[in-house]
């Protein structure tokens, strides 16, 4: 049991501020790098195939940050319990909940796969794509979406180790996966002459990859996480606690995607310039709102190794920490693309494309103000599940989603795109 605990990191004990930021980093880096993947996969296509694959896998940013956040979300909930049971060092009932988290996840990968694969191209027609780019864009997500059963592996695993105290393992995994992808995405379209089925497919495998070397890992570092048949055994009630935590966190963590997918909609329509300048926009914000992610897969993992050891006075020192520390971050994302939000844009479009810069502009200029509000719900989600209203985030999350859907149904066609570019967000949804 020594060796156990060297190998895991107990965040009972230590200053909180200092734990929650050396966790946060690793879980915030490894977000990214799933990001990564996309964003490789768009400067592959646009490099070696042309302008329309550029479109075409540049414009799914937004899918792909639903199915992970989505993803990423349930698995940090159901590994709360995990963390639970490690901080109240009754590792049998640990252990359940890791099987009773596989079963769950593995469920909901194949659901996810059959449902989404059959609402492929209803999606793809409600979000206004046209008929130049349909076939790529249907193709290529039509891939991921057969994937998904190694996403979701990779992301229990992930959570399992965050678990436990260790934020770091993940996030080397996920470098090593990353460089693949693009050396996959090189090998498949310029060796083998693929168009952008060839990224989707390097995605896949970098992905299972990834998942490959946590389930190594644990394997051989790990014991207190080597399940025995007793573990194994079904527990409905069981699932519903875990699902009870899961789904809220799961919506939680795939907000932002869900308003952007509505948006991106609206956007499709105004033609290729809009639709590159919000991509462009899209995707940088995405890396903004990957730190409050990050924030709530810490404090989870935070707050239920505390509560499961019975020291709520370090649940709400954490908690209040933790809400500044994303306050702060807020201010400064807010400066950062209010007044460089031009210059960020060049990493992904040429400066001599001033239509598509101004567009990515007026994004930035329409959202900036909202982002303490939108990482508010992750503050208050933590508050929620802190005071046993696991399923409150919920409401939270459908009350904003149809105040955007009526939002967007209201406007008129002319301003749809400067007053609907914006996330879902707690408060600043137009009234």
């Amino acid at each position: 049991m020594v060796k156990t605990k060297d190998a895991v990191n107990d965040m009972t004990v230590g200053t909180p501020a200092k734990l929650i930021i050396q966790f946060m980093i690793p879980v915030f880096l490894g977000n990214i790098f799933q990001q990564f993947y996309n964003i490789a996969d768009s400067i592959v296509a646009g490099q070696f195939i042309g302008v329309k694959a550029l479109a075409a896998i540049g414009s799914t940013g937004s899918l792909m940050f639903f199915v992970t956040g989505w993803l990423n979300g349930l698995s940090s909930g159901f590994a709360i319990l995990v963390s639970q049971w490690f901080g109240a060092k009754q590792y049998d009932k640990m252990r359940h909940y890791v099987a009773m988290s596989v079963y769950l996840a593995g469920g909901c990968a194949v659901l996810m796969t059959a449902g989404l694969l059959i609402a492929n191209e209803p999606i793809l027609r409600m979000m206004n794509y046209s008929a130049e780019i349909m076939p790529e864009v249907k193709q290529y997500m039509g891939i991921i979406y057969a994937g998904l059963i190694v996403t979701a592996a990779y992301n229990s695993l992930a959570a399992f180790l965050r678990a436990i105290g260790d934020s770091k393992s993940p996030l080397y995994f996920l470098i090593i996966s990353a460089v693949i992808n693009v050396a996959l995405d090189v090998v498949f379209i310029v060796v083998f002459g693929m168009g952008v089925e060839g990224c989707a497919y390097a995605t896949v495998i970098a992905q299972a990859i990834s998942a490959l070397l946590c389930f190594i890992y644990i394997v051989k570092k790990f014991p207190i996480l080597h399940l025995t048949k007793s573990d194994r055994k079904i527990s409905f009630q069981s699932f519903g606690r875990l699902l009870s935590l899961g789904i809220p966190m799961g919506l939680q963590f795939s907000i932002t995607a869900i308003g952007t997918i509505i948006v991106q909609g609206a956007v499709n329509v105004y033609g290729e310039t809009y639709m590159a300048g919000f991509s462009a926009a899209g995707k940088l914000q995405n890396m903004i709102m990957t730190v409050f992610v990050a924030f709530g897969a810490t404090v989870a993992t935070y707050v239920g190794q505390n509560r499961g050891a019975g020291r709520m006075d370090r649940v709400k020192s954490g908690v209040r920490c933790t809400q500044v520390m994303i306050l702060v971050w807020s201010v400064i994302a807010m400066a950062a693309v209010c007044f460089g939000g031009k210059y960020m844009t060049w990493l992904f479009i040429d400066p001599s494309e001033t239509e598509v810069v101004n567009v990515s502009v007026l994004y930035f200029r329409t959202v900036f103000w909202c982002y303490p509000f939108l990482g508010s719900i992750f503050y208050t989600g933590i508050r929620f599940r802190e005071w046993d209203m696991d399923l409150f985030p919920c409401w939270e999350v459908f009350l904003n989603l149809q105040q955007e859907v009526r939002l967007l149904w209201r406007l008129p066609e002319g301003q749809l795109f400067r007053e609907c570019v914006s996330p879902i967000r707690r408060h600043g949804s137009l009234r």
